[in-house]
């Protein structure tokens, strides 16, 4: 049996998948001062439901928030930095671009390593070899007063190691012999890449997060040990597997390790859909994730920022907003309502989660707006309290000089607007049109707000997973381990050559097969090309053998997308090979259950698109087959989809309900 377990900020999921049709579910509260406890819990409730042992499950995969909260909240370890002297202060310098061009006073945030824990290793590499040799005796006396600091980990990120890193290397040795139970990281092992900025940042990010994540995955592996479950695999920002020990070595792989497994997720249910062009949507109680399947490929990044810090290091390109169902609404200071970032969380909750809360969320106004039952529990047999909800939005209300029904409609138009902005910077903005794609939405929430954000994006098709509620747990039953390898070559005019590309080509498949431990059954590489001169590159995909021409003409288009113009003229650069290998994914089953039809005739009022609508209920599971005609609202076991006028479709053999907009409709 397989077996996916994901912590959201709200709610913990769990997905069993056994080699039967059909897969059993779970969902409790997350608990945030230690995430375990709540992945164990649902983990004995799905294994009681399936009625299964835990000795029958053979993969344990795992995604959770504990690097990325760490970070956000600053807990972590006493770091110690060694860069080449002279290039100690590179992570406070930072870049000159600011994040709001007219916000002048706005400071980035505090480096992680204070001035006092940078030690300068007395060294100097270039791109061609070592400059200034690093004494070994040197290097020793450095170790001494490094140790001398106590650190609780080591990051080492030498000018130029990407090209050269046997200074790195030789600092590894004298390190591991003087200080071996100190948690070290290596920029050339970790990145691999230029930008002596980005990659130091990231090294140090790693060290700062891994002891405090090591020590998570340690008590998590002992008590699934203890229950005779397998060790966990952990599931990487870049969408594949690894395992725990390499996950507790290098944090940094697994900052986005939650929002990875719903685009896995997604990946699966879009293929067996046969939609190729997908814009993904995960709404769940905290955040709202959006990501973009283009050719049945999602796309991937390896430079993107984390709390105002960057991170370079693959990882799936998924953007992220404050707008969740327990997201809180708010009157700011010029009289304007405002939804999020701040969440209500797992605890208290949303007001009509009756745990406490009293401040208004995008789930009250919801309840409040009749697209929620309050006689329907949500999933984790969450009871919705009206009353609780009344009170929480009748306050703001007043504030904003609002009814209540206007109020609550505001609170999720807002949200919905956060919503959108976000589906925008992931297609209009890259000049990408999303009328071609479908939408899928997912998370307990997703479902509910999708079909009116097609409807602004001029988008035709919905698919709603049949398990959206915790299909980011499916993911991560279905995911396959993968690897990565990067390497800044540098290339352009006679050296850009076909003989150097497939020579680079194959010694980084080889390196990320011996990492991977076994034979890819899956490779994909990518180019990062950019016009001699320019200060960033574009991603291009390899398509065939390796060729020059090729790959120049893939980059011009790519940059006549992008940015509106090609310049043939102009030299073109190879600056950056990337290259990921997969190994073999797990057998998956995901048809329906066929359990029956859900029952039909029930109505009730809630307001849709500002009007008061008499609208069919359906509750429970949607069996294959059955035919949905908005206005509707279907109760499923773990989210609600709300099928709007003007949408009509079918569920097909795998549960997903496949909508379409009307031809004709208003």
């Amino acid at each position: 049996m397989l077996l996916g377990v994901d912590v959201g900020g709200t709610f913990t999921d769990a997905v069993l998948v056994g080699a039967g049709p059909g897969l059993h579910t779970a969902k409790v509260p997350s608990t945030p001062d230690d995430q375990s406890v709540a992945v164990l819990h649902a983990v004995r409730l799905v294994l009681g439901r399936a009625g299964a042992e835990p000795q029958q499950v053979r993969l344990f995969a795992h995604g959770m928030t504990v690097a990325t909260n760490a970070l956000l909240e600053g807990r972590t370890a006493r770091t110690a930095l060694i860069a080449t002297e002279g290039f100690t202060d590179v992570i406070e310098l930072g870049r000159q671009a600011r994040p709001d061009l007219y916000e002048l006073c706005r400071s980035a945030p505090a480096p992680l390593v204070p001035h006092e824990l940078r030690f300068a290793a007395p060294e100097r590499m270039t791109h061609d070899g070592p400059l200034r040799a690093l004494n070994p005796d040197a290097a020793r006396s450095l170790i001494e007063q490094i140790a001398a600091s106590r650190p609780e980990a080591i990051a080492v990120a030498l000018l130029h190691s990407y090209a050269d890193p046997s200074h790195e290397r030789l600092l590894a040795d004298l390190i591991a012999e003087a200080l071996p139970h100190v948690p070290l990281t290596l920029s050339s092992e970790l990145v691999g890449t230029f930008r002596e900025y980005e990659r130091t940042a990231t090294t140090v990010l790693d060290a700062a997060l891994s002891p405090l994540l090591a020590s998570y995955l340690r008590r998590l592996s002992e008590e699934a040990g203890a229950m005779g479950l397998p060790q966990p695999q952990v599931m990487q920002s870049s969408g594949g597997l690894t395992s725990a020990a390499r996950a507790a070595q290098h944090a940094a792989l697994t900052v986005l390790s939650g929002p990875a497994g719903g685009v896995g997720g997604a990946t699966l249910l879009a293929q067996l859909s046969g939609e190729p062009d997908v814009l993904c949507l995960d709404m769940g109680g905290t955040s709202c994730d959006v990501c973009l399947i283009e050719g049945s490929q999602v796309s991937e990044t390896a430079e993107r920022e984390i709390a105002g810090r960057p991170l370079s290091l693959p990882a799936l390109d998924i953007h992220t907003v404050g707008a969740g169902g327990g997201s809180i609404a708010w009157r700011d200071s010029g009289g304007a309502l405002r939804v999020g970032p701040a969440s209500a969380g797992a605890d208290p909750g949303p007001a009509c989660y009756g745990r406490g809360g009293l401040l208004p969320t995008v789930t009250d106004a919801n309840l409040l707006l009749g697209r929620l039952l309050e006689d329907s529990p949500l999933a984790g047999e969450v009871e919705l309290d009206r009353e609780a909800a009344e009170r929480a939005v009748s306050t703001l209300a007043a504030e904003l000089e609002l009814d209540l029904p206007a109020c609550a409609e505001g609170i999720v138009r807002v949200a919905e607007s956060e919503m959108l902005g976000a589906l925008r910077v992931m297609t209009v903005e890259r000049g990408i049109d999303p009328r071609g794609f479908a939408l899928m939405p997912f998370g307990g929430a997703g479902p509910l707000h999708a079909a009116a954000l097609a409807d602004e994006l001029g988008v035709r098709r919905i698919l709603c997973p049949r398990v959206s509620g915790v299909l980011c747990a499916l993911g991560l039953a279905a995911a396959a381990p993968r690897r990565d390898v990067s390497r800044t070559v540098m290339l352009a005019g006679d050296a850009l050559s076909s003989e150097r590309l497939a020579r680079e080509r194959e010694a980084l498949i080889a390196e990320a097969c011996e990492a991977l431990g076994a034979g890819p059954s899956r490779v994909r590489v990518r180019h990062e090309l950019r016009y001699r001169g320019q200060s960033f590159e574009l991603p291009v995909e390899e398509a065939g053998a390796p060729d020059p021409d090729i790959l120049r003409e893939e980059f011009a288009r790519a940059h006549e997308l992008r940015y509106g113009y090609r310049d043939d003229s102009a030299e073109v650069e190879l600056v950056t090979v990337r290259v990921s290998v997969w190994g073999a994914s797990p057998a998956l089953r995901t048809g329906a259950s066929h359990s029956g039809a859900a029952p039909r005739g029930e109505f009730r009022s809630m307001v849709i698109g500002a009007e008061m609508l008499e609208t069919e209920v359906l509750r429970g599971e949607l069996a294959p087959g059955t035919r949905l005609q908005g206005p509707a609202l279907c109760a499923m076991p773990e989210a609600t989809l709300l099928v709007a006028p003007g949408w009509a479709g079918e569920v097909d053999a795998h549960g997903t309900a496949r909508l379409r907009r009307v031809e004709g409709a208003p």
